[in-house]
């Protein structure tokens, strides 16, 4: 008897659940060729202890007992020819989403001859979850979820094709590439802006007078001005035509440099720094896109990755495929530090520096930009404290010395001239950037 639908498909949900974990090598390659399927086990195997028992006791009649599944095996002979010319291909959508969203993978299966049923056996990657399957006559279907941000590799389904009696069975590998995972940006909406602006159309108001909509006061009437311009009042006081006077509107520039050499999990809540980071990066770049601001990335750790600012709504996702690579399957590359390349940071740009400030090489990264007279704006994104345990006075006191260590980096910070803020877990960034609005972000000195 075959088993019911519910009951192959939760075998398969669990033989993916309790499948390849460390998602370093793909499983091993299927067997080549037809083979026998469990139906054909189990009914041999009993045909032949059937037969080893007539032989060790002697006694003819228990050659019945292997009667039953030898009959059994000829009547689940197929009567047409059996499946043969397995392929399978795999059609994934989406390829790219954000952390949370629904996968559907559909593996179309093709053959030549009769054919049973199809028992999908599902090897995921990391950061991957199977929420359902089904299994059709032709097809395979997987709902899946993207867990965590990065370049996952979905993993491979190894389709078993069965013949009509479910004798035989020949498997065919179905591989579903890669998916991008998008970090969830954290809500901003707050765009801090530098002193000097590049001279480019936008909408921040900038000091200069221009063709903007802010009015900065009134002056005496030139010629070539427009008349509807002209302010009555203070002409009547003055007995001469007085203007308005607007503020010019200028875009801005910005550049996201991302802090990659460490990732430092919290021993309480187990957030993940290098999660937290990219978030509030994601946030940030698209507050500013949202303006029609220009915006570029610069990842630091490992190979040094950069964008050149550019503006639109669909940038944001080249700025996110470009850092992506940094977590790859469970990967977290960070080999080493590289020089910034001078077009990752154009000048007058304002820098965003989003970092744990657990690896004192950000501060050379940040010696490099603070170098290029470019403002700076570190972000600091919480590590958590070291647990210690009550009653151990040595690890309390090593706890305050980690503290006042942390309060002298950011002190040294703060004083040469670099405006430093902390985004803390389950505040917006709006709550974090506040404070820069009371004064435009000062650029340093070459």
């Amino acid at each position: 008897m075959a088993e019911p639908e519910p009951a192959r498909a939760a075998a398969a949900v669990l033989r993916a659940l309790e499948g390849r974990r460390d998602g370093s090598e793909p499983p091993p390659p299927p067997p080549a060729g037809r083979r026998p399927g469990e139906r054909a086990l189990r009914l041999g195997t009993l045909a032949v202890v059937a037969l080893a028992a007539a032989l060790v006791t002697g006694r003819p009649w228990v050659l019945a007992l292997a009667v039953a599944p030898l009959v059994l095996l000829a009547l689940a002979l197929p009567g047409g020819p059996r499946p043969d010319g397995l392929t399978a291909e795999a059609e994934v959508e989406p390829r790219r989403c954000f952390e949370g969203e629904r996968v559907t993978v559909r593996i179309a299966v093709d053959h030549a001859g009769e054919a049973g049923r199809l028992d999908p056996g599902v090897t995921l990657g990391h950061g991957i979850r199977l929420d359902r399957i089904e299994a059709g006559p032709h097809h395979v279907e997987l709902a899946l979820t993207a867990r965590r941000w990065g370049r996952w590799s979905l993993g491979t389904v190894d389709v078993d094709l069965y013949d009509r009696g479910g004798l035989a069975r020949r498997t065919v590998r179905a591989d579903l590439g890669e998916i991008s995972v998008f970090p969830v940006p954290e809500h901003a909406g707050l765009t801090p802006i530098p002193v000097r602006l590049p001279q480019r159309l936008g909408e921040h108001t900038s000091a200069q007078r221009g063709e903007g909509v802010e009015v900065t006061g009134v002056h005496p009437y030139a010629r070539g001005e427009r008349q509807r311009r002209i302010h009555w009042p203070a002409t009547t006081r003055r007995g001469a035509l007085q203007v308005h006077g607007f503020a010019a509107e200028r875009t801005a520039e910005t550049v996201v440099l991302l802090d990659v050499l460490t990732d430092v999990v919290d021993p309480v809540t187990g957030t993940s720094t290098l999660d937290a980071t990219f978030r509030a990066a994601a946030g940030l770049v698209r507050a500013y896109l949202r303006t029609h601001d220009r915006v570029g990335v610069v990842s630091v750790g490992g190979a040094t990755r950069w964008l050149r600012p550019g503006s639109g709504q669909g940038y944001f996702h080249r700025i996110a495929e470009t850092v992506l690579e940094v977590r790859k399957d469970r990967g977290h590359r960070s080999e080493g530090l590289g020089p910034l390349p001078p077009p990752a940071l154009p000048a007058g740009a304002l820098v965003y520096v989003v970092t744990p400030l657990s690896d004192g090489r950000i501060f050379d990264v940040l010696h490099q930009v603070r170098g290029r007279a470019n403002p700076v704006v570190v972000v600091e994104i919480p590590t958590g404290d070291p647990v210690v345990d009550p009653g151990d006075t040595e690890g309390a006191l090593a706890l305050r010395l980690w503290r006042a260590d942390r309060d002298a980096m950011r002190f040294s910070l703060v004083e040469s001239g670099i405006a430093v803020i902390a985004h803390r877990p389950g505040e917006t960034l709006d709550l974090a950037l506040a404070p820069l609005l009371r004064t435009r972000v000062q650029g340093g000195s070459r």
